[in-house]
């Protein structure tokens, strides 16, 4: 049916276009005949006049015995005579167009004339709806010198095209409006026939699903085609079956591969500071300093933290990958975030804690988790040219603890941005992509939200909310 209404407006077209091209050419044609037999006319009356043939003397020879109007009457055609410089000399109609009253030929188009290999102008226009041709020739002597400017207007008249248009399209109409209704009808049965055996078929594999009991089709006297339909349903049932075996071993698996990469991840973020914290200490270490006893002792809760985090998180996956048990308590979230900063000596993090206390209710080794991956996803976001400046801050705002965490890194494009989130997503060479996911999972364990800015180039604010639930 597309087909049948595509083919009606291609010819349609193609035929009106052919049609008004044809009229063109017509009227072009006709008009340069006319320009050769008024020509002929001109010559034969410059051949038998009594005054010199000169440009001066054009008007007094074609005004002679009314010559221009005989003219003009014989070859049903108006006249418009110029001087060579355009200037209007005399025409044999008064009021034919706009084109017959100008007084002056624009320059143009006497430089067209003489730049024109036969001497020969065409202008086409419209004037208040109707189209005119406008025909500039020179009239020459018997030495083809040049005595003045021939203009022909001429009406173009489509009005017979028009009404032959309108005709092939009222029968090209009537002749595709038939095919139309014979190719509805046509397709109404065709579909009826072909799909009336497929209906059967079409049932069953609504029906099919994987990981449960599918049946087999079972249709005697088709057609090739349908029975090669059959034969492959039958085929992919048995497929099924093999494949939610394959598919309920392969998710155990996957489980498996995954808690192994959690583990792995959530070990990784206490070594870290341990490491961190160990080689701070070798660089500071001097047994002569009067607090060394105090530092050790911090350096020492720092580690023994890390180790009891360690310990938890070891613990907890134990149960089958389980998260540690909650272990709410109320904190001071700034003395929490400042122990976390301390991990982190000379990597150009600072801290900006609130004026005043904010404390909240929460477990302790998951603040501790959230704070320091966020410190260390701002860190790895460093271009290796460009010294850290990591700032962290905290604010109470209507009843919710505020943490922010700015960078001064490379930012994350638009592409990365509904991603950041996810597991096992990532932008760096190593890691697993479970930090941030993680992040967000404690977080909103505690109908928390976090959020996130960035611009590229010059950096990337993480923002967490925790409402406040203990004041």
């Amino acid at each position: 049916m597309f087909l049948v209404l595509i083919s009606a407006i291609v010819i349609a077209t193609i035929t009106a276009y052919r049609y008004k091209n044809e009229a063109e050419l017509y009227h072009q044609s006709r008009l340069e005949r006319k320009e050769r037999s008024i020509k002929r006319h001109i010559n034969y009356i410059l051949r038998r006049t009594t005054y010199p043939v000169k440009t001066k003397n054009i008007s007094l020879i074609f005004k002679e015995n009314g010559r221009i109007y005989e003219l003009s009457e014989i070859h049903r055609m108006p006249l418009i005579i110029y001087d060579l410089n355009g200037k209007l000399l005399l025409k044999s109609n008064e009021s034919f167009s706009k084109d017959s009253l100008e007084q002056q030929i624009p320059q143009k188009v006497i430089s067209e004339i003489k730049n024109s290999t036969n001497k020969t102008h065409l202008v086409s226009y419209e004037n208040e709806g109707e189209r005119f041709k406008s025909l500039y020739t020179y009239i020459t002597d018997n030495k083809f010198k040049p005595l003045a400017i021939l203009n022909l207007p001429y009406v173009q008249n489509d009005d017979l095209v028009k009404k032959d248009i309108r005709a092939f399209i009222k029968n090209l109409a009537e002749v595709y409006v038939l095919m139309l209704v014979l190719s509805i009808i046509l397709a109404f049965v065709l579909s009826n026939f072909i799909t009336s055996r497929l209906k059967a078929i079409s049932d069953k594999i609504k029906k099919t699903r994987l990981g449960t009991s599918n049946t087999k089709i079972t249709i005697d006297n088709v057609s090739e085609e349908i029975s090669t339909i059959v034969r492959a349903y039958n085929s992919m049932v048995d497929q099924l079956e093999a494949s939610a075996i394959k598919l309920a071993r392969s998710e155990r698996e996957n489980a498996w591969k995954e808690m192994a990469r959690q583990v792995a991840h959530e070990i990784k973020n206490p070594l870290t500071p341990m490491r961190l914290t160990i080689q701070s200490f070798e660089r500071r270490f001097n047994p002569e300093d009067p607090k060394i006893k105090t530092k050790l002792g911090e350096y020492s809760e720092t580690l023994i933290q890390q180790i009891d985090t360690m310990s938890t998180i070891a613990s907890a996956f134990s149960d089958f990958a389980k998260m540690p048990k909650r272990k709410d308590e109320i904190l001071d979230l700034n003395d929490v975030i400042d122990s976390v900063v301390d991990i982190f000596p000379e990597q150009g993090v600072r801290f900006q804690p609130s004026l005043k206390p904010i404390r909240i209710n929460f477990d302790k080794v998951q603040l501790v988790r959230v704070v320091t991956n966020l410190v260390k996803n701002a860190l790895q976001a460093i271009p290796s040219d460009r010294q850290p400046d990591i700032i962290l801050s905290t604010e109470s705002i209507n009843n919710t603890a505020v943490i922010r965490v700015s960078d001064n890194g490379s930012g994350i494009d638009d592409q990365n941005k509904i991603k950041i989130f996810e597991p096992n997503f990532t932008t760096k060479s190593s890691g697993m992509g479970l930090g941030l996911a993680m992040v967000k999972s404690i977080i909103e364990t505690y109908d928390g939200q976090i959020d996130f800015v960035s611009n590229i180039g010059i950096g990337t604010t993480f923002k967490v909310e925790i409402p406040i639930t203990y004041i």
